[in-house]
């Protein structure tokens, strides 16, 4: 191996992955086209210029199967010869360039949503400082009480509410 060239079994274990990110059950032997224009972008195959994600989304329909949705090895270095030349005009060598570019990346978990940790969030999701009807849903540790906290739950004792002698029936019957 020369210089500057790169082997295809390094270019497949990259392929393999992006095949598997962000899919469970993936096996990593084929490719949908959500993760090879992510591959295409993680690798700056996609340059906003010469090559878009219009163009590596067309390439990628061109190159699977008519009723598939997914590429597998061989369809996926088809496609990088394809994008090879957009990517670097007018330059021999191309595909080992674009090789080059792919070798050795792995899924980015950049620009992924994280929690938002705001003063303002943490003043509204504060226990300690609800006040009326609110207050009575939490404890002192600001734990929730569940459904003691939200409803008013009736008295099913059998007594009538405003009967102040609940409980003392047993006594009365003992006298007797």
């Amino acid at each position: 191996m020369a210089e500057g060239t790169v082997s295809v079994a390094e270019v497949e274990t990259a392929f393999q992955k992006f095949a598997v990110h962000g899919d469970s059950k993936a096996t990593g032997k084929e490719m949908n086209g959500k993760n090879f224009v992510k591959l295409c972008k993680d690798c700056k195959i996609i340059d906003g210029k010469n090559v878009t994600t219009t163009d590596v989304d067309i390439v990628f329909s061109k190159n699977k199967a008519k009723s598939a949705r997914v590429i597998t090895f061989e369809q996926f270095n088809q496609a990088l010869t394809e994008l090879a030349p957009k990517r670097f005009k007018g330059k021999e060598e191309s595909l080992q360039q674009l090789y080059s570019l792919i070798v050795g990346k792995e899924p980015a978990n950049i620009g992924v949503t994280k929690v938002a940790k705001a003063a303002a969030v943490d003043r509204l999701t504060d226990t300690t400082k609800y006040t009326g009807a609110h207050k009575e849903r939490f404890d002192e540790s600001g734990k929730g009480k569940g459904k003691v906290g939200r409803a008013d739950v009736p008295d099913d004792s059998g007594y009538v509410g405003a009967y102040k002698g609940s409980g003392s029936y047993d006594e009365k019957v003992k006298d007797a």
